[in-house]
């Protein structure tokens, strides 16, 4: 058979045209207007694996912009957090905000990064370095309300719920005058969020979205923006932590909910002395509806809300003996630990994020942080406490639990009062076990004193 030399040659340059076209395709998804920027993260963890550690920008560094949260990436990731959770980066709202410098859930421009805290290319720089130290980052994503300062409310006034007079309203049954409620109706101002959501995935190359008020945000708008936003990084996932309640985030395509329950029942346990074994209560209450044992709460005993309105955990929980043994809790028992920046250096101000409260590191109390890196080591190791099956044996005193997989069991004892407390040990319990932390062997009779706020954490 004759081949005509130019029809060939022509057939070549256009496979070598499709092929080229192909590999330019890996950083584009299908109708997107933005090309990839980065490579995919190769060490993103698994969800169970998560340790968020969550950074206020303003109150994080003294610069209180993101070269300052860039310059202690090492310690984040010495602690052995894996993913850094950014509160708002975008630039803030100033008409009607309230504080110093407005709250940084007023947004007034989703597809910008706010001036203070640097530019597009310092947030680039900061995912790159994290990604090197092995930790992903996710930002915190507002879409139940902007500042009304947001080009949104002239250009689209339509995109928000309005009263009968026509009047752009503030989120119904709230007080918060800083910002105006987005109408979730309306098809195009939802299609205009996710792609703001996109455009950072894209252009930052970050890992995932911590999703503020996600109780108040339709489930639908949920389900699609996840879907869509889970194909823009065809070799990476990417991480949803939904801050809700509702056990259908799960269905809606999050990882994980928020353990509001659980905070609220410690804090309770140590406001009104209740009993250790409420702990075990709020555990079933806030998975009573998860059906898939990869989905967990994350739980804490901080966070910027919290540590605002209700005080440090050393405040909360007892002291600094008090607030490791409670943090032990939170992170071992069915959950994905999260750390407030601060508190693992025993930092016992109130950090007003509505203004700059830059944390002082050199007040750092070194023994405190040294259990914080503790626990979250062994945490870090364990199968049982990343993908077990919890069982309670808690007294009034004290938060009692095992967590097994396959072979391993750990057994975690917390006693979370200011006494010397005597706590039986079932008989299925009894035995030879050793020490998580130290490998020290320990033998458990039928019961065992503990000193007040110490914990025991026992592996087979």
């Amino acid at each position: 058979m004759k081949f005509n030399i130019k029809i060939v040659y022509g057939f070549l340059l256009a496979l070598a045209f499709v092929s080229c076209s192909s590999s330019d395709d890996d950083t584009k998804t299908p109708d997107s207007p933005y090309t990839q920027y980065g490579a995919p993260f190769e060490k993103m963890p698994k969800k169970e694996d998560a340790i968020i550690y969550q950074v206020n920008i303003r109150a994080f560094s003294q610069a209180g912009n993101l070269k300052g949260v860039q310059d202690r990436l090492t310690q984040i990731q010495e602690l052995g957090a894996n993913v850094i959770y950014l509160m708002p980066i975008y630039p803030v709202g100033k008409e009607r905000a309230t504080g110093e410098l407005g709250s940084p859930y007023a947004v007034k421009d989703y597809k910008a990064v706010n001036p203070d805290f640097g530019t597009l290319q310092d947030l680039q720089t900061l995912v790159e370095e994290a990604h090197k130290k092995n930790m992903a980052v996710v930002l915190d994503w507002v879409a139940n309300h902007t500042a009304w300062d947001n080009a949104w409310i002239t250009q689209h006034k339509n995109w928000y719920q309005q009263d009968a007079s026509g009047n752009i309203i503030i989120p119904p049954g709230t007080n918060y005058n800083d910002v105006a409620q987005l109408n979730f109706n309306n098809q195009e101002m939802k299609d205009a969020m996710i792609d703001a959501m996109s455009y950072w995935v894209y252009n930052a190359n970050i890992d995932g979205f911590r999703c503020d008020y996600a109780d108040f945000v339709p489930n639908n708008f949920w389900a699609d923006a996840i879907s869509k936003l889970r194909k823009i990084k065809k070799n990476q996932e990417i991480l949803m932590l939904a801050e809700g309640s509702k056990y259908n985030h799960f269905a809606s395509g999050f990882d994980y909910i928020f353990g509001f329950n659980f905070f609220y029942t410690i804090e309770q346990l140590f406001k009104e002395n209740k009993s250790a074994t409420t702990i075990q209560n709020s555990n079933t209450t806030e998975y009573a509806n998860v059906y898939d044992p990869s989905n967990k709460v994350v739980r804490y005993t901080s966070n910027h809300d919290v540590n605002l309105s209700d005080g440090t955990p050393l405040e909360l929980f007892g002291g600094k003996k008090g607030s490791i043994a409670t943090f032990v809790v939170a992170a071992y028992l069915k959950s994905i630990p999260m750390i407030y920046n601060g508190q693992e250096i025993g930092y016992n101000k109130r950090l007003n994020y509505f203004a700059k409260t830059p944390i002082d590191w050199s007040t750092a109390d070194n023994e405190m942080l040294a259990e914080y890196k503790k626990i979250i080591a062994f945490r870090n190791t364990s199968n049982a406490l990343k993908n077990g099956e919890f069982t309670g044996y808690s007294s009034d005193a004290v938060s009692a639990f095992t967590m097994i997989e396959d072979a391993e069991k750990v057994f975690v004892l917390s006693n979370l009062t200011n006494s010397t407390v005597k706590q039986l040990i079932p008989n299925t319990l009894k035995g030879n076990w050793k020490d998580a932390y130290t490998g020290a062997s320990v033998t458990l009779g039928s019961d065992v004193t503990l000193q007040p706020f110490q914990y025991l954490v026992l592996k087979n």
